[in-house]
């Protein structure tokens, strides 16, 4: 932290008071489940074949979705970044539109999109014998589409931050525009698409709406960890606050990670 990063002087009441309320608000709730946690049978609960299922398909699921948004991701951000064309700025508000779509509604639209009677989903299954909903498949597909434009926007602000004269250096001495990407515009942007996947894993592993709706909740099969919270506090509140500890320590590790990226601070 730099001389420049601190206001000199005492600072106002009227500031730290309303910033340590907001600080308090976002703070107790999370200081509930450490306080509540049944921390003498953690390592029992924490082993329990239930939980195990539905944390390996919550790892396995979230890295296979944050793997298809880093594969068709990164050249949409590439594109909406570096490309001119008409209608841009409706693509890009399309592709944020699950930021701020309601996540049962993102699991309906899914449904209506490739269900066994969508537009795509009827075809694949007619056709290929590939279903959808209900499936593996369909917890991967409800988390892609949640989380791809958290990648979007990481990658596209990495783009529009670097230096484009790199690139143009690397065409006048011969280098077509897909090697220019691969040997020039992708390493200057790495840690832009390291942090954007990052995030994109995180909000997969905690997606839940989209997942319910879309692919229901089957034990070893389609049931997560956010589901899996949702089904023990009917059953068995314990078990749901140790799965939520699980879920936070993951999401204070993301957050602790990619911390100096957004704020420049050590």
């Amino acid at each position: 932290m730099t001389a420049r990063d601190t206001v000199p002087g005492r600072p106002p009441l009227a500031l730290v008071l309303p910033a340590a309320a907001g600080l308090a608000f976002l703070v107790l709730p999370p200081a509930g489940l450490l306080v509540r946690a049944p921390w003498s049978t953690l390592g029992t609960r924490l082993v329990r074949p239930e939980v195990l299922d539905a944390l390996r398909l919550s790892l396995v699921t979230a890295t296979i979705a944050t793997a298809l948004c880093v594969l068709f991701g990164v050249p949409l951000a590439w594109t909406l970044a570096r490309v001119r064309f008409p209608g841009a700025r409706l693509v890009r508000a399309l592709v944020t539109v699950p930021m701020v779509l309601p996540p049962v509604v993102g699991g309906v639209a899914l449904l209506l999109a490739a269900g066994r009677r969508g537009f795509v989903g009827g075809p694949l299954e007619s056709a290929f014998g590939i279903t959808l909903p209900f499936t593996t498949a369909g917890v991967v597909l409800a988390q892609t589409f949640v989380a791809m434009p958290f990648l979007v926007i990481s990658v596209e602000g990495a783009l529009r931050g670097a230096d484009p004269r790199f690139e143009e250096a690397a065409a006048t001495l011969g280098a077509s525009r897909w090697t220019a990407f691969r040997r020039v515009t992708l390493p200057l942007v790495a840690p832009g698409v390291a942090a954007g996947a990052v995030l994109c894993w995180a909000r997969a592993l905690g997606e839940f709406g989209a997942t319910i709706t879309f692919a229901g909740n089957f034990p070893g099969e389609t049931q997560t960890m956010p589901l899996a919270v949702y089904l023990a506090l009917e059953t068995d509140p314990q078990a749901a606050i140790v799965l939520s500890l699980v879920m936070l320590a993951v999401s204070v590790a993301v957050l602790a990670a990619l911390r100096n990226r957004w704020i420049g601070a050590s």
